[in-house]
């Protein structure tokens, strides 16, 4: 870590980044967070105004490069720690107290938390959001024993501390665990204009819905599964059967409904992601607060198959610049689009 600006310079060079002086001075906190935190120096409360730090709290638009920074951060750490999607890390815990219930009904949490510790003592979320009332009422709890426990957490985010699970159902009681996060965690937000992610052509977004958008996506479609076998792929999670019914060998072909218009979710995407190396959606359809469900299926989707690198051909009757949105889903969608760019653009993998 004692050359810790120097390093990120060269990294930047080697991978012909631009070097922008937002991205510096994320630098220079995450140095402070990681002395305060590792290396013991009490006198960087002064220079931190919290007495305690035991979190680093990213926030910022698409595409401004913050889990480039905090990647290169936690790489950068020789310590136990975990990096895990926020999707992933609590489909984790609800198994893991469900699997508890009956013999430890009370105390979960600490079980839970306790069994994390003996792993790691510094867990990265990235994309860390709120979006359910299931999450948002037991998060204060968890966060709060996690941080009672001494275990560090760095986060990326596209919402600011203060706007999590903004206008939530019964959001008052998600109100400690944002004092929580504000009182023990460094909070910056990255501010760059550009989104790097709209630098790359888009090969495999195709649109409108019509017979020529039709005719181009079964022709790449028949060029990447040539000679492979095509078969019906049932994945089972947890007592379910879901179906890939246009399946040829890890080259998946999805009507827009069947990943978005059922009752699925996190668990049944990062399965879907496991067992495919390009995935194909079509009929994307416009967005409004009567398909919101559909939409925040379809934001959980794409985060899962982003983390997963998982390339992308897609059809929808508008260009990518103005889909539109349920209301309450804007912000995250943003993310979405800009995902989505990188996705259809990337080169397939043989």
């Amino acid at each position: 870590m004692k050359n810790f600006k120097s390093n990120f310079l060269k990294y930047c060079s080697v991978n012909k980044l631009k070097i922008n002086n937002n991205q510096i001075e994320v630098i220079g906190l995450l140095k402070i967070f990681y002395n305060n935190c590792f290396k013991k120096y009490f006198f960087l409360r002064f220079f931190t105004k919290k007495s305690k730090i035991l979190g680093f709290y990213l926030s910022g638009d698409v595409g401004v490069g913050k889990t480039m920074l905090l990647n290169f951060f936690y790489s950068s750490l020789s310590i136990p720690k975990q990096r895990l999607h926020f999707n992933q890390f609590m489909i984790n815990f609800h198994d893991f107290t469900h699997n508890r219930e009956e013999i430890d009904k009370g105390n979960s949490i600490a079980s839970f938390v306790n069994k994390m510790k003996k792993k790691c003592e510094l867990i990265y979320f990235d994309e860390f959001q709120v979006t359910n009332i299931v999450d948002a009422m037991i998060l204060g709890r968890l966060f709060e024993t996690m941080f009672n426990e001494n275990i560090k957490i760095i986060l990326t985010s596209n919402t600011k501390i203060k706007d999590l699970y903004k206008d939530g159902l019964q959001r008052e009681q998600f109100l400690p665990f944002i004092s929580i996060m504000e009182n023990l965690c460094i909070e910056k937000e990255l501010i760059i204009e550009e989104d790097y992610r709209k630098s790359n052509l888009l090969d495999r977004f195709f649109f409108p819905l019509n017979e020529d958008t039709n005719f181009k996506v079964n022709q790449i479609f028949r060029k990447i599964t040539k000679d492979k076998k095509a078969n019906i792929k049932e994945l089972k999670i947890k007592g379910r059967t879901f179906k890939i019914k246009k399946y040829f060998e890890k080259i998946a072909r999805f009507n827009f409904d069947e990943l978005c218009d059922q009752n699925i979710g996190a668990e049944d995407y990062i399965k879907i992601a496991k067992e495919c190396k390009f995935i194909v959606i079509e009929n994307i359809p416009a967005f409004s607060e009567n398909n919101r469900n559909k939409q925040q299926r379809f934001i959980t989707l794409v985060d899962i198959l982003y983390e997963e690198k998982i390339p992308l051909m897609t059809t929808s009757d508008s260009k990518l610049e103005n889909f539109s949105s349920s209301r309450s889903l804007e912000k995250p969608f943003k993310r979405t689009l800009s995902r989505l760019y990188e996705l259809t653009s990337v080169k397939i993998s043989n």
